[in-house]
């Protein structure tokens, strides 16, 4: 008792500023003391494996290279997620398209009337058909590799490179691995913050998680990047083009994530930013079969259910918005010419804004809800070749800065449905759900009227 009351009143006197150093020297002579213990206990019969982890973590971990190896493997998995999921995805369009093709002659050959069919089949079916088409071949890429990678040992490295730059932020080390759950799920993301004890630094997280796109956002992403990003490159070279785009959106994420993190803890969420040691595990071979199939089943498959169970309804409601006419218009279409000049002030359109409040429950179903407007046919279509999709785009008055736009507003704008849900059930708080929805709006708005204003000045478009 003694020793710790001398020990306590040691630390009141350290100043703040040199806290953190005294800290780092305490838990390295802890480490350092350990080893020469296990030194002494412990008889190695294969130091070559000892030492391994040793030698990896000198690259993996290292200031000069430790950043490079990470973007360069995020880089590979998006590589990988778009070459593999175009055929895929083409595959289960068409398959879809045929199964509605049945689907309809049953309607008419029961003599259904126009509205049944175009609610159960153009409005829910459709809708569903698009999300699993769309969102089932990256996911089933995209999951497994980063489980591997989890596997493996390396994101703990990750997490470790970042850990410098969210303390630098006024946040939690621990920050960057909900940040990392949250490309694959926001929602599950926001669950994932109580690994962090401070309330103020899991506010941090919780408020700046929505930065990192995650599964939702992932196809639309991708798709206007290919289009419109790469369009003047071809087969292996436009998959590289689309892959770094992406990944330039989500290295535009990550500096939001930092940025927002640091003014909050300069303004609303002051405070000391806490410590915690992060003990590295040692590398080791993956259970790769087993980790993919783990990964499809816990993480693929609930994400697609909760897209299919949101999308359904969805798709219904814009159908019958696209088929109730008041005077000469749909209500869909006064919908959209109401929101029009806010949205073109933003670089977009009244129905790319309509397509995104619409989505709000769900990020997957943006882009089935921007076609249906689009087309003006009252239901989703069914667009199998990339050139015709595009050519939608075109004839709707699309340029490249619609596209980027459309993908900083996609990457920016406030969370889906289900993740406020979490977030009010997380923080029990009005106020911080409401902050959570206007933050990265106002962050999403502002940053598309800087560009569509500073790119159309400039006379680019």
């Amino acid at each position: 008792m003694e020793q710790l009351k001398r020990l306590e009143a040691l630390t009141a006197a350290i100043p703040a500023e040199q806290v953190e150093d005294v800290r780092e020297d305490i838990v390295g002579e802890l480490f350092k003391k350990s080893r020469e213990l296990c030194s002494d206990a412990v008889t190695v019969t294969n130091r070559e494996l000892l030492y391994r982890s040793e030698r990896l973590d000198r690259i993996f971990t290292s200031k000069l290279w430790g950043f490079p190896i990470m973007l360069a493997m995020l880089g590979i998995i998006f590589y990988l997620t778009i070459a593999g999921a175009n055929v895929p995805s083409s595959m289960l369009a068409s398959f879809f398209g045929w199964i509605e093709g049945y689907l309809t002659l049953a309607f008419q050959a029961l003599h259904a009337p126009d509205w049944l069919h175009g609610i159960l089949i153009l409005g829910l079916f459709r809708g569903t058909a698009w999300v699993i088409s769309v969102m089932l071949p990256p996911m089933a890429i995209f999951f497994p590799a980063f489980a591997l990678l989890e596997n493996y040992g390396y994101l703990p490295r990750v997490a470790f490179n970042l850990d410098r730059l969210f303390k630098k932020t006024g946040a939690h080390g621990k920050q960057s691995l909900t940040m990392a759950m949250g490309f694959g799920c926001n929602a599950a993301a926001i669950m994932s913050t109580r690994i962090i004890e401070s309330p103020r630094e899991r506010m941090l997280a919780i408020l700046t998680n929505n930065f990192v796109p995650c599964n939702g956002r992932w196809p639309t992403l991708i798709l206007l990047a290919s289009l419109f990003m790469a369009a003047g490159f071809s087969g292996g070279a436009q998959t590289l083009v689309t892959a770094s785009v992406v990944m330039g959106m989500v290295l535009i994420g990550v500096v939001v994530t930092l940025s927002v993190s640091w003014g909050l803890s300069k303004t609303a969420l002051k405070g000391v930013p806490s410590h915690y040691t992060l003990e590295l595990p040692p590398y080791r071979k993956p259970k790769i079969l087993n980790t993919i199939l783990r990964s499809t089943l816990d993480k693929t498959i609930y994400v697609l259910r909760r897209a299919i169970i949101v999308a359904a309804p969805a798709g219904v409601l814009t159908w019958i918005l696209a088929n109730i006419h008041i005077g000469d218009s749909s209500i869909l279409l006064h919908f959209v010419h109401f929101l029009d000049p806010f949205a073109q002030a933003l670089g977009l359109d009244g129905f790319i804004l309509m397509a995104f409040i619409i989505g709000l429950p769900a990020n997957e179903i943006v882009l089935p809800i921007l076609l249906m407007g689009y087309l003006a046919t009252g239901s989703l279509t069914e667009v199998t070749d990339m050139f015709a999709l595009k050519q939608i785009f075109l004839d709707q008055g699309w340029t490249w800065l619609t596209a980027l736009n459309m993908m900083l507003f996609s990457l920016l704008h406030y969370p889906c449905g289900t993740t406020l849900v979490n977030i009010w059930k997380e923080t029990k708080s009005a106020k911080w759900t409401f902050l959570s929805f206007a933050i990265p709006t106002a962050i999403a708005i502002g940053v598309t009227f800087i560009v569509a204003q500073v790119v159309r000045a400039l006379g680019w478009v």
